[in-house]
């Protein structure tokens, strides 16, 4: 066989025998691959059921005590009229809009604070980190109302410098404030990720403006902001996502009502409102689908923007 007639041959035959050993390795890690997602697949199933159960609920009239009655699309109509929708949603965006910018901003801030090289760096990251990990439980938030409440600590101290604080709990125009400090409170888990980003910024992209005369300002926004918008990002999503769907300081903190004047009527309580205490599971469940696709357009956009101002290293 000659040198032409034998080089496609040789190639065939190599092909054939890596179809065949790839065939085999397939085959063999199939089940062993189905066996370790078979904790997701259950989960998953878990999860698909209530949701499509919510997509038909949400053209039905039901009350849990009733079959349901299909009615079209009512319940979404009932929606768009409903006043404290908008109410419910005003304050929803209020406190997304301020609480995820103030929250990072400060995040950020002690992040740059922690990587100047403080000495006993762990403790000062496990201080600032430990409202995050407690979070904005049930005890916390009743603490935060005591602490804020009309008798409480924030009052008392300001008292001693003649100033008569506001009643920060029922006063509707300080309600919301202080849910919003609450949130801000928290920015322990954005803080360590910031902190991540910013350790593996390059010295050497520093050290080349300094040589050229770049202010530590121009620095920043220059070298730091480009280099950990990716992280940026992350935090930014999350954040966003996190506080639309925010109930749990809403709820705790006005028992359950709305606050005064609504103030603390989050979106996502005046769901549980329906759902839960007048049972009305069918407009609950049309409400909470409408929340789940305005989710999914802020963060749809949020990756459109982010073409624009996020900058990776490839």
């Amino acid at each position: 066989m000659t040198a032409p007639t034998a080089l496609p041959v040789a190639l065939a035959t190599t092909e054939m025998a890596t179809k065949r050993t790839r065939n085999r390795t397939s085959t063999g890690d199939g089940p062993v691959a189905y066996l370790f997602l078979l904790p997701w697949i259950i989960g998953m199933l878990f999860t698909v059921i209530p949701f499509a159960s919510s997509l038909y609920l949400a053209f039905t009239d039901y009350n849990l005590l009733q079959p349901a009655k299909f009615i079209g699309l009512d319940n979404f109509v009932r929606l768009f009229q409903d006043p404290k929708i908008a109410a419910a949603t005003g304050v929803t965006l209020s406190y997304t809009f301020i609480a995820v910018p103030v929250s990072m901003a400060a995040a950020l801030a002690v992040a740059l604070l922690l990587n100047r090289g403080v000495r006993g760096l762990p403790i000062y990251r496990s201080i600032f980190y430990l409202p995050s990990l407690i979070g904005a439980s049930v005890a916390v938030v009743m603490l935060w109302r005591s602490i804020f409440g009309y008798d409480g600590v924030v009052n008392k101290f300001l008292a001693v410098f003649g100033i008569e604080g506001p009643g920060w709990v029922t006063d509707p125009n300080w309600a919301l404030v202080t849910l919003i400090t609450l949130s801000i409170w928290g920015f322990g888990g954005a803080m360590v990720i910031f902190l991540a980003g910013l350790r593996q910024v390059p010295q050497m992209y520093y050290e080349a403006a300094s040589v050229d005369g770049a202010t530590a300002w121009r620095q920043f926004r220059s070298i730091t902001l480009p280099l950990i918008s990716p992280v940026i990002f992350f935090n930014l999503v999350l954040g966003l996502i996190g506080a639309l769907q925010v109930f749990t300081q809403g709820y705790v903190f006005s028992g359950g009502t709305g606050g005064p004047a609504d103030s603390t009527l989050f979106y996502s309580l005046y769901l549980y409102q329906q759902g839960f205490q007048r049972f009305d599971m069918g407009y609950a469940s049309a409400m909470a689908w409408v929340m789940f696709v305005v989710i999914a357009l802020f963060t749809a956009l949020n990756f459109v923007v982010s073409k624009r101002w996020v900058f990776y290293d490839d």
